[in-house]
Formats: C-alpha cells, structure tokens, sequence
C-alpha cells in the first residue's frame, strides 16, 4: 500500500493545543444529511446539526459525537461535558456516539490530518473544538427563539436545555427550537464562557457509559452478529518472522462448525460458525513452520547485547555543559544501572475486528483508535478509496497503547481472512489471550546506564544517562515527526528532557535495528522507563549527598514550579518526614518520585511494608496531580488511582520473556495482574487551575514505581535496579 504519512511539527506540538484547534468545528449546518451551498438546511427536518459535534433532535436529545475511543478512561463523558456546559444542556439528556472514521471533520488537531486516540491528548486537543461546537450550538438556539419571539438575543437565558425570556414568561426546549434553529447560519465567532459560570466542568458528572456497560446494553466487538458472519481464530507462528512453509486442515475441518481454512500472511485462519469451534479446529491444525528467517534470540542474550551496547557512546539525545571535564574532576562518582523487561498490554478485551466486505465498500467494526490509518490500510488492501471503508467505532475494553498500532496487525490479518474467501462472509476475527500475549507488540526491553558527579563540596554538578533500546516510531506514520538524528524521542522521553537543574549533562541512546520483536507504545510510553531510573537513581544521589530527597528535589527545580508545586502538595498530604511505625519484624519506609508527561504533573509518595522474608506490601500512595482544568473531578481520580493499580501490577510482576525467540508467558497465570487485595490505599489530590486541560489518561503511571522503590530503599537501605521487583534481594 501507499505509504500513510502523519504530519506534525515536533513531540511538544504534537502535545500542546496552540494550532489547528478551529479543524473540525467549521463545517456547514447539517439536518439529516441534507445542506444546502449556503450552509442552510431546509426547515423540513426536526434535527438540527449545527457542526460535526453535536446533534440535537426533536425529543430533546443531546447527542454529543466523539472522535476519541471510549475505552474505559473517561472520553465519552470528558468530552460531553465540555460541550453540554458551553450548550447549557441538560445533562439527563446528553448522549455520546462514537464518530465515523472522517479525518476532515474529526481530525486529531495534535497530529493532523489524521483522526485517532492516544498520547493522553483526547481533552487537550478537544477542549476549545468542543466549547465552540458547545457554544455555536447554543448563539444558533438562541437566535432562533429571539427571532420567533421577536425580542433581543440578549434578554433570553440558557439553562438546562431550556430557552426562556423572563420578561414575556416564554420559555421553549431545545427540542421545540430544533427546526427553527437548523434555518441559523453558524456564527463565525463565539463567545465562550468564563470558567467561574461553568455549571458541569468541574463538577462530578455522572459518566455517560456507564450505564450500559452495567446494564449489558453496551456494544463491544464481540457483541457483533451479523448474518452469515464467520467466526475466525489463527495460527500465528512461534516465533516472530516464522512464516507457514504447509499445513494440513484435515483434522480442522473435520471439526463441529468449522467452515473453511485459508492461509493468510498472518499465519493460518480457521472459520467457524463460533468461537469455540474456530479454537478447536485451530488446535487440530498441523502447520509446519518455517523458521529460517525468524528471530531466535532470548530476553538474557537481548540484554546481554544491550549492556555491551552501552559501554560505548551512542548518539545525543541532550548534552549541555561539559560532562566529560566535569566527570574527570569529579570528587565522587555514584553510578548505577536499570533493566527494563518487554511487557504485554494484556487489556481485558483481547483484539478482535469485523470487517464485511459488500459490493461498493467495506465495513468494519473495531474499538477503533486509530481510524486514519486503519481505514487507509483496509482501503488499500481492497483496492478501494478511503472513504468507501466505513469504521463503526466501538466501546473497547481497554488498550493501553496496543489498539492504536501504526501497521493495523489485527485489522488488517481480519481483512485478509475476508479476501481469502472472497467476501462471501462477513468475519469476526477473535484472538485468544495467548494470541496477543504471545504474538502481539510489547514495551521495549531497555537497559539505562547512568553516572553522577559530585564536586567537593558535595554539590551535584554532572548527569549522565545512556539507554539502550528498541525505537517505537521508526518505520511507522510518526517516523517523520518524531525521529531526528537518529533519536526516537519516545526512547529518551523523562530523561532528555530531565527538569533538575544541573549544569553539566548528557543524554545519549543506542537503537539496535537487528531486534525482531515488535514494540508498541504502552501506557505512558518511554516515560514508563525513564522516569523509574533518574527519579531512583536521584534518591541514590541523595543519599550519597546526606539530603533528604524531597529537599534535594526542591533544589533542583527552581525553574521547573509546576514539578516543585505537585512535589509539594503531595509531601505535606503525605506527612513528609514523620516516621512509620512497624511491627516487630517489619521495615516501613516513604518514597517520593515526581514526573511530567502528556504536559500533566504527577508527584506520588508511597509507603510501603517489607517483610523478613523480602516481601512487599504497598500501604498507601497519595498523588498530586496538575493537569489543567480538572473537566471532572472524578474521573482525574478515577484514572490516577486506575494507573497506581497498573504500574504497581507492573513493577511486582509485570514481564515478557523470550526463549529462543519464542514468548514463554501465554496468559494471566505467566503474566499475573494485580489482585484487589494488593491494591494499596490511594489518595488524589488536584491542583486547582483555569488552564486548558493536559493529558491524565497516563501521566499517573510513571512515578508509581520509583516512589515504590524508593520507599523500599529507604525501609531496607537496598535500592532495586531491575524490573519487576527482584524480592529476594531484600531478605532481611
């Protein structure tokens, strides 16, 4: 296929809202599809349709289409708010549909042109588009009551999907206005509200998907049934690169159910009339595999390589001052080294896609969260226009990075179950859980290797960090955009960017381009390593100083007050200093880490229990976040204590390993998550703001472990270099 191509400017453009935001809102009044050149609908239909965001019908439902995926974080219900607050709906009567796949109309503005979820940038890149959107809506209500009432736009009020006049006592619901306001050209400018009349920002909103995933009533892809739809399973190979050298589907097809078998680029697909079958008669396949061009190395010879890598200089991510002369002089050296392991998503709902190929077009049907280039690369594999492949996007249940994959792997191995067997059927396509933990994409393998110099007063004057491994974007859509010089800036992200003031430092990287497991980002991408290393490293340093961390902290982010205003908040809620008490056998100890990514400020302390026999119990994490304006309260709290449940999980037990070249974990018995009874208490507190919001889908992962650690190391005095948690290094 022609190559898909994301423009952008930079990694902070592509996280900050400061262009593009009017894309996407400046569209014609559309009713029911039908608008004339003027951008005037014809006062025959009751729905009016101000902009691509908004739908008002004449029920007075507020239907509300978002461009992000729903995937557990809270979109549906972020975004609603905004525009119902600048609307002055009713929330009762606000709705949110998942939008088509329409990069024109629902472009991501911090990517552009491209439509997609990811990079916590869904209410960020959303937030004036939506108060616009909000706020046209409602000046095209009002006018419409104004001219039926024949009185000035002024003297009418807004307020909770009602349009009234005080002075006549007439009043009339969004509803009732619908057909009239559909006649109201879009207003070229609004006026959007100051933040002290909101009314649903920063309140606590009642989430708008609830509901349904309670009730049942919610659509995931598995609750797909489309007449005549086949049900498939693959066979992937074992080993990434392997490809099927012949295979025998007699005993498949013997199988109860099982239709057809097809070979494909993917492996070998088994069709059913259900999923178990299709599973059945997967394991009866025999394939012979040819692995000549497979990847055979293990996790141990990865690493092995890696830290050979890193005895040499590799290229600069950021250098200032002069670390060489400063590490020559130096009169004490601290240095330390962290081992990173590949990592699975293992969201709760494996990857699964529809795809109905029909005469004029395809349809799919995904927890769609990048529409742009699925859309492109199903188009393309069919030979058809973009716009004849029609997404419908679906709840996802989870993903944490891995649905919004740059080569649409599952997407794609689904479309081409479908031209095997020439569209004669539409196919559900379902990976088990050991399909994706064993033949999925991963977090990187990394290994970090820093130094610090310290001058004879005992003042830290040198930082050196060199890391060494996999780039995520090289060979992707953001390749362009994001890979300079060699540098992927998600590789060294937390770390070249590194916000303590020390005149001397240098940032540089290794890429091995001769590792053959595919990698993807994971929830919070090269944060979810680096900001592990230099904040437990800097505790190190600490230590080595005699200061105490918070303090050592302070000093160093002078020019940084958001990193040192988190800090703060979170070490007087925390009780910073006062001693933990411990039973008789046990050792307690305070850690602290603070971090920003997405543009959100997360500070997290963490007390933690260890044991005789090296184990550890997490007893509470209290967070400070700063994250802009807070659109819901709630859910900010929702999705920080969410990512302390996801980092701990990680940084106990959290590994992918390999031996020769194949996946040794399958499921959650390899791979175990944490329990509830692990989860530890969590307390969030947010910084007041008026800003406009920043990402909070992920930025509350990233110093969960360090904070973790940290404690660890000042219970036991030992300081844990390799992830997960090597525990019986802290026998007592």
């Amino acid at each position: 296929m022609s190559e898909i191509v994301i423009e952008n400017l930079s990694r902070r453009r592509f996280l900050q809202g400061s262009a593009g935001l009017t894309l996407g809102f400046c569209l014609p009044v559309m009713a029911a599809g039908a608008a004339g050149k003027s951008g005037v609908v014809a006062a025959s239909t009751a729905t009016f349709e101000p902009n691509a965001f908004l739908r008002i019908g004449a029920d007075n439902s507020v239907t509300v289409m978002s461009k992000h995926l729903e995937m557990g974080q809270g979109t549906y219900t972020g975004l609603a708010t905004i525009l119902a607050d600048e609307l002055d709906a009713d929330w009762a009567h606000v709705r949110v549909e998942g939008a088509a796949a329409d990069a024109k109309r629902y472009n991501n503005t911090f990517w552009g042109p491209a439509q997609g979820t990811g990079g916590s940038t869904a209410m960020a890149n959303s937030w004036d588009q939506m108060r616009k959107a909000g706020a046209s809506g409602r000046a095209m209500l009002v006018s419409a009551a104004a001219k039926r009432w024949n009185v000035g736009a002024t003297e009418i009020v807004v307020r909770d999907g009602i349009v009234s006049h005080a002075a006549s006592g007439r009043k009339a619901s969004f509803g009732e206005l619908a057909v009239d306001a559909a006649k109201e050209t879009v207003p070229a400018d609004v006026k959007l509200k100051d933040p002290k009349d909101f009314r649903l920002i920063g309140k606590q909103a009642k989430r708008k998907d609830s509901a349904a995933k309670t009730n049942g009533s919610a659509q995931f892809t598995q609750d797909v049934f489309l007449p005549g739809m086949l049900v498939a399973v693959v066979a992937h190979p074992p080993q990434f690169g392997a490809t099927v050298k012949s295979f025998d589907a007699t005993k498949a097809k013997a199988i109860k159910g099982v239709v057809d078998v097809v070979q494909i680029p993917q492996g070998v697909a088994v069709l059913a009339t259900d999923t178990w079958s299709a599973k059945k008669g997967r394991d009866a396949l025999s394939v012979v595999w040819d692995d000549s061009k497979a990847f055979k190395l293990g996790s141990d010879e990865i690493l092995a390589k890696y830290k050979e890598m890193a005895k040499k200089p590799g290229l600069i991510a950021a250098n200032k001052g002069d670390t060489t002369k400063t590490f020559a002089g130096a009169a004490k050296v601290v240095s330390a080294s962290f081992d990173f392991p590949y990592l699975a998503h293992a969201a709760m709902e494996p990857m699964n896609c529809v795809v109905h190929l029909k005469a004029d077009g395809c349809e799919v049907w995904n927890g769609e969260q990048f529409q742009t280039v699925d859309q492109g690369r199903v188009a393309a594999l069919f030979d058809l226009k973009p716009e004849q492949v029609k997404l419908n996007m679906l709840y996802a249940g989870g993903s944490f990075g891995r649905r919004a994959c740059t080569h649409s792997d599952y997407v794609l191995e689904a479309a081409h179950i479908v031209k095997a067997i020439d569209g004669r059927a539409p196919v559900k396509l379902v990976w088990l859980r050991e399909d994706d933990m064993r033949g999925g994409y991963y977090r990187p393998l990394f290994h970090h290797a820093l130094e610090a110099a310290l001058d004879g007063s005992g003042k830290l004057v040198g930082w050196h960090h060199r890391l060494v491994g996999q780039s995520i974007l090289t060979g992707s859509p953001f390749e362009a955009m994001m890979v300079k010089d060699g540098i992927d800036h998600v590789s060294v992200e937390g770390a070249s960017n590194l916000p303590y003031a020390i005149p001397n430092l240098l940032v540089d990287l290794h890429t091995p381009t001769d590792i053959g497991v595919p990698v993807l980002w994971w929830r919070s991408v090269g944060s979810s390593h680096t900001a592990y290393s230099t904040e437990v490293f800097l505790d190190e340093v600490a230590a080595a100083m005699g200061k105490d961390p918070v303090a050592l902290r302070l000093e160093l982010l002078t020019e940084h007050p958001k990193h040192a205003g988190v800090l703060k908040l979170v070490a007087e809620k925390a009780n910073w200093g006062t001693p933990l008490k411990a039973a008789a056998g046990e050792r307690r100890g305070r850690g602290v880490a603070v971090h920003e990514s997405f543009n959100s400020f997360v500070a997290q302390v963490a007390e933690v229990t260890v044991k005789k026999d090296g184990s550890i119990k997490v007893d509470r994490v209290v967070c400070a976040v700063d994250c802009g304006t807070a659109i819901n309260p709630d859910n900010i709290r929702s999705q920080v204590e969410g990512a302390v449940g996801f980092a701990l999980s990680a940084a106990l037990s959290g590994e992918i390993t390999l031996k020769g070249g194949r996946v040794e974990q399958g499921n959650f018995d390899g791979y175990p998550l944490l329990r509830i009874a692990d989860m530890p208490k969590v307390e969030v507190h947010i910084v007041p703001s008026t800003a406009a919001p920043t990402g909070i889908g992920e930025p509350g992962v990233p110093p969960l472990a360090p904070a973790v650690a940290n404690a660890i190391a000042a219970a036991t005095g030992k300081f844990l270099h390799k992830m997960p948690f090597n525990t019986s290094e802290l026998v007592a």
